[in-house]
């Protein structure tokens, strides 16, 4: 069986999420959101009251912790929390826990799994350097930080959220600088990946691009 596997990486904020759920519909494969997952993570660290923090609390958590898709949600232990893991405060969690070592050892080994046996889209940030460096194919989607926070602070706006731009931007810098600077598999470009800088495009040309070079 010949696999299509494709792998997309980037900063929070530029539209990754968006475009590997079109892309996925569109090419028919399976989604899965990292993203997601380690927000779910956090979601339930925080819900806890928990610190983020590795000890024996967070492995006993960890064990008894569920997490699928199905249909375009994300269940934790059961739960649809889709419409809970997208806040600023689980952005921040889900940073900070998916520097900590049994996190990702749990996460990365559900992913490498999902991504050794069948064909997909996965996007997060590690996925062409870590997850799947064997994919097919491989994208690095970014945007500048302005233009990231801008679609964001709209995103809240939209759903009725207290929102404040230069409190967003600040939260973004924050998190690149944490994801690009963790020592377990910081965010960075795969060297065999593909740049697409989504600053002045909508997703629909986004998509459009990303099709044109998988189907050619």
């Amino acid at each position: 069986m010949t696999l299509c596997r494709i792998a997309i990486d980037g900063p929070g904020g530029a539209g990754k999420s968006t475009v590997a759920k079109i892309l996925a519909q569109d090419l028919k494969l399976d989604y899965v959101d990292t993203g997601a997952m380690y927000r779910a993570i956090g979601l339930k660290l925080l819900n806890l009251g928990m610190e983020i923090v590795e000890g024996p609390a967070l492995d006993e958590m960890l064990e008894k912790t569920d997490i699928d898709f199905s249909d375009g949600k994300i269940y934790l232990d059961g739960e649809d929390v889709s419409g809970f893991i997208r806040t600023p405060e689980v952005s921040m969690a889900a940073s900070a826990c998916s520097a900590l070592g049994e996190v990702r050892k749990k996460l990365v080994a559900l992913q490498k799994d999902m991504g050794g046996r069948k064909s997909l889209v996965m996007d997060g940030r590690d996925i062409g350097t870590n997850v799947m460096p064997d994919a097919e194919y491989k994208f690095y989607i970014t945007a500048t930080a302005e233009e990231r926070a801008r679609r964001r602070y709209l995103e809240l706006k939209e759903k009725g959220e207290e929102a404040d731009y230069d409190q967003v931007l600040e939260e973004i810098n924050q998190r690149d600088y944490n994801d690009m600077h963790r020592d377990l598999d910081p965010l960075k470009r795969a060297d065999d990946a593909v740049l697409v800088d989504t600053t002045e495009m909508d997703i629909e040309t986004v998509v459009k691009n990303l099709k044109n070079m998988i189907e050619k």
